[in-house]
């Protein structure tokens, strides 16, 4: 299995409906793809630059390839519209899981 967390930082007048969008539509749509396994979204507490993480499973390598493309490592997916919402672009990181509950 491997973990990808995406991570953005949302301007903070556009962070209530960025998020509602995040888990209405995309987080929706990521889950229902082959391989992925779930995710989750987070959203940063305490902190005023409004830091988003969706963590998703992936059965493997070629499950993430078939999701993100041939750049899955170092390339974030995200809708063109989102651009809008964020002081950045997003930016991406994977990590296997050494111990489950």
């Amino acid at each position: 299995m491997i973990v990808r967390i995406w991570e953005a930082h949302v301007a903070p007048d556009h962070a209530d409906d960025f998020c509602a969008r995040l888990i209405e539509e995309a987080l929706p749509q990521i889950v229902r793809t082959e391989g992925c396994l779930g995710g989750e979204l987070l959203n940063a507490v305490g902190e005023e630059d409004h830091r988003v993480l969706m963590i998703t499973r992936w059965r493997d390598e070629a499950a993430l390839l078939a999701h993100a493309g041939p750049m899955w490592r170092i390339r974030p997916v995200w809708a063109e519209g989102q651009l809008n919402f964020l002081e950045h672009p997003p930016k991406v990181s994977h990590y296997q899981p050494l111990s489950e509950e």
